[in-house]
């Protein structure tokens, strides 16, 4: 048999469902082996940049190795900025791409790459597989590190006469499952100590806690302390919850700035968070300053990085949480659930303004929307203003901020809950980059909703920029193009809305129940400043 028959024969044998890429020459022996294999469904994407962040949505939201696929040389590079994203969101995604011959490497021969050093500083583990024999034994190898302790990517380059050389039939070894990292004892009682000595804490949690959270608000109401969360954690605790105070960070709210800067606590338990940029608002000092902080994390990399920790719990969240819990049900602690509080939903003014489109937009829509957020100044008021009605409801990818994720990550989330309506709010930047995926979408009747703002300009850069040199080059403006005239030609339904009466509930039915993609299309150039906290100051206090 073909030896990348025995590759297509184990990914099946792990459940893989899809393979998101681009045939091309070097890996046509690849696909070829899936007309023999219906149980795998490849997702044709227009670039393989967008598919790498289908196959990260649908890691994320399916809890399954992702499979991603590319050419050798420039489909292989494609890829890269995928991987760096998997990467820094721990997903586990294997990355096969192409290579030329063995025979032909130095040879300057089409498409040629040494791509797997390039892989090496963006995943776990990067392989060029220049044997047959070795191969299966490889990507079996690579998926066990992918899913492994911290998960994330990893890369097997495949040469082109590798693949097709034959190897003998052999038992496909078992596909790996992921063994729960388990805290030590010693340190949950170190921790468990620190609670209940302290006479006020609070929950600092990051996107982490996705999985985790009945465990986190349990251990939030044993504790009676409150709980902020990072800008990438929008969504995973419900607005209503009593002890949640609301965001800190990038586009955060006054309630959790006031916490963390003036509150009295003298203890913070983060779970979750690698305490970035975006999560701290720039670092701020006041997180540790004076406080007793314990630190609850799968990648032991996070602890001491910037701020000093004095107790690091090592293991999962949901594990670690559940320990913690239990041994403080031991010692008599119990659980305050109070009831719900009110909500606080902004009011709504006929003001054509993009805050009041997306609040609008929320009203509209079913409570149970996941919404994936592309990056731009949309993105500042998504996390300042949007509601959490339902869990797990928001994507947002402000940590490595790469434009246009958005949309293949509503993809990739709509094939893993196909059940769960799904809305990509993006930008007309972000769709020029990436927006071509509709007809992927299309193709495979995938039916998501796009919504594009589109204010014919690269709206984040206009605003920081202005507001950090007082000035904005009017090249960040683009030419005006009429986003819903560009999806007739793509026999995609669209709505162009121009003022609030033309959002309305008629318009978006519409929309939601196709059973492809739809665009709605909101034509708004809005120069109020974007919430973005303290982002600009960081940047102005370089240079000085």
């Amino acid at each position: 048999m073909k030896s990348v028959k025995a590759v297509v024969d184990y990914l099946k044998s792990g459940n893989v469902s899809y393979i998101f890429g681009i045939p091309a020459g070097s890996v046509n022996a690849f696909f070829d082996e899936l007309y023999e294999t219906p149980e795998i469904t490849p997702i044709v994407t227009k670039h393989e940049g967008a598919a790498s962040y289908m196959a990260a949505a649908y890691a994320k939201y399916s809890n399954k190795i992702s499979v991603c696929i590319g050419s050798s040389g420039p489909g292989g590079t494609n890829l890269l900025t995928g991987a760096a994203n998997a990467m820094r969101e721990h997903l586990p995604i294997l990355f096969l791409t192409g290579s030329v011959p063995v025979r032909t490497v130095g040879l300057n021969a089409s498409q040629e790459l040494d791509a797997h050093p390039i892989y090496e500083s963006v995943t776990k583990y990067s392989k060029r597989v220049d044997n047959a024999e070795d191969l299966l034994t490889e990507v079996h190898k690579a998926v066990e590190i992918a899913v492994s302790g911290v998960p994330g990517p990893v890369h097997i380059a495949m040469p082109i006469d590798v693949q097709l050389q034959q190897v003998e039939k052999c038992t496909l070894p078992l596909f790996p499952k992921r063994t729960p990292l388990l805290p030590e004892d010693a340190v949950i009682e170190k921790a468990i100590k620190q609670v209940t000595s302290s006479s006020k804490g609070i929950i600092f949690a990051g996107q982490g806690i996705r999985g985790a959270v009945p465990h986190l608000l349990e251990l939030a109401e044993l504790l009676k302390w409150p709980i902020v969360t990072s800008p990438q954690a929008k969504g995973l605790i419900p607005d209503d919850h009593p002890l949640r105070i609301g965001i800190f960070g990038f586009a955060g709210h006054e309630s959790a700035s006031e916490l963390i800067n003036d509150g009295d606590f003298d203890t913070v338990l983060v779970v979750g968070s690698s305490l970035g940029e975006t999560a701290t608002n720039n670092y701020n000092p006041n997180i540790s300053h004076n406080k007793t902080m314990i630190q609850i994390d799968f990648d032991e990399e996070v602890f001491n990085r910037k701020y000093p920790v004095d107790t690091a719990i090592l293991g999962d969240t949901e594990v670690a949480l559940s320990y913690l819990n239990q041994s403080l049900h031991l010692l008599g602690y119990e659980r305050n659930v109070s009831s719900p509080k009110s909500r606080h939903f902004e009011n709504l003014t006929e003001e054509y303004s993009t805050k009041n489109v997306l609040l609008r937009l929320q009203d509209l829509l079913p409570t149970d929307t996941r919404y994936t957020i592309d990056i731009g100044e949309f993105m500042a008021y998504v996390i300042h203003h949007m509601n959490v009605l339902e869990n797990d409801s928001f994507d947002i990818n402000v940590h490595f901020g790469a434009m246009g994720s958005g949309i293949g990550s509503a993809i990739g989330s709509k094939l893993a809950e196909p059940n769960r309506p799904t809305v990509s709010i993006t930008g007309d930047g972000c769709f020029f980059m990436h927006g071509m995926e509709l007809l992927t979408a299309k193709e495979y009747q995938i039916p998501v909703m796009f919504v594009v703002m589109n204010n014919a300009r690269l709206g984040m850069v206009h605003h920081g920029h202005s507001l950090q040199y007082k000035r904005a080059h009017n090249r960040f403006s683009q030419e005006p193009v009429n986003i819903s005239s560009l999806a007739e030609t793509l026999d995609i339904p669209s709505i162009r809305v121009d003022d609030m009466e033309d959002l309305n509930q008629e318009s978006i039915h519409t929309l939601l129940h196709h059973d492809g993609p739809t665009i709605l299309e909101i034509s708004l150039v809005d120069d109020r400043v974007p919430p973005m906290g303290d982002r600009v100051k960081f940047l102005s206090s370089f240079g000085k």
